[in-house]
């Protein structure tokens, strides 16, 4: 009998109306910074489970269109939309798109971020520091209260899900590279509770994802190519994480079957 009931509490919420569903009724996220290393394996993995996507992107537009098309071809349906999650225009470009493209959206991937170059806080720049913090805190932000206006069951929404990238530097702090970038994060996973508690009663849960040390392209671009190869030995499981590892994680997360869980954190660092 009890195992009855929590089918049925289950199967009550808004944010369980999410079902990975192959067809053009089934289920839309956006995902920001979807073109390329986290971003781009979320989106990948939101498509074959049968998620429509929209992908956000800053510079990298033939990259973005490589993932719209491996979605397409996995039998989702994907659109990509150039625009800068720091710049408030953007933002409400990104969503007007999604809106008139599918018409409706269940969950949202707070992905795109940027490190910065390497730093000591006595050597940072004042305007390389707000850039880091525009892109990784506001951007989230005004992403989420987009989001949020569209899925509360509030406004009339039928609920949803939000899944921030955060860091484990928001753990590590960042020492001697990116303090300012650690700090950003830490912000996200106070967000990530915070809202998650104001609104757990509208149907959208919102939870965290702090990925390790990953191997993707993010540590060149910052110019530290051999950054993976050198902090390998020193994660507990001996290597670097990959992006569809992360991925997993995060499309769980989005999904019905962490219905729940909310204004959580789940830490995917091998141990770091």
């Amino acid at each position: 009998m009890a195992r009855s009931k929590s089918k049925k509490a289950r199967g009550s919420g808004a944010a369980r109306r999410t079902r990975h569903v192959r067809n053009a009724a089934g289920p839309v996220v956006i995902v920001t910074g979807g073109s390329r290393g986290i971003g781009a394996a979320c989106a990948l993995l939101a498509g074959a489970r049968g998620w429509r996507v929209v992908i956000n992107y800053r510079s990298e537009k033939r990259a973005a269109e490589r993932v719209v098309t491996a979605i397409r071809r996995s039998g989702s349906q994907a659109i990509a939309v150039q625009g800068d999650m720091a710049v408030e225009a953007d933002v409400l470009k990104l969503f007007r798109e999604a809106d008139r493209a599918f018409g409706r959206l269940d969950g949202l991937i707070n992905n795109a971020g940027i490190t910065g170059k390497p730093s000591r806080v006595d050597q940072i720049g004042a305007d390389p520091l707000r850039r880091v913090l525009e892109v990784n805190i506001v951007g989230p932000f005004l992403c989420a209260r987009e989001a949020i206006k569209r899925m509360s069951s509030a406004r009339r929404g039928r609920g949803g899900a939000i899944v921030n990238i955060s860091s484990a530097a928001a753990r590590l702090g960042g020492p001697g590279e990116w303090v300012h970038y650690g700090a950003s994060k830490g912000a996200i996973d106070t967000m990530t509770i915070g809202l998650g508690r104001e609104v757990a009663a509208e149907g959208i849960r919102v939870n965290a994802v702090r990925p390790g040390l990953i191997d993707t392209d993010i540590h060149a671009t910052a110019g530290l190519p051999d950054r993976v190869a050198k902090l390998a030995p020193t994660v507990p499981m001996r290597r670097a994480g990959s992006a569809e590892e992360v991925a997993d994680t995060v499309i769980w997360l989005l999904s019905d079957d962490s219905s729940y869980v909310t204004s959580s954190i789940v830490d995917v660092s091998g141990g770091r």
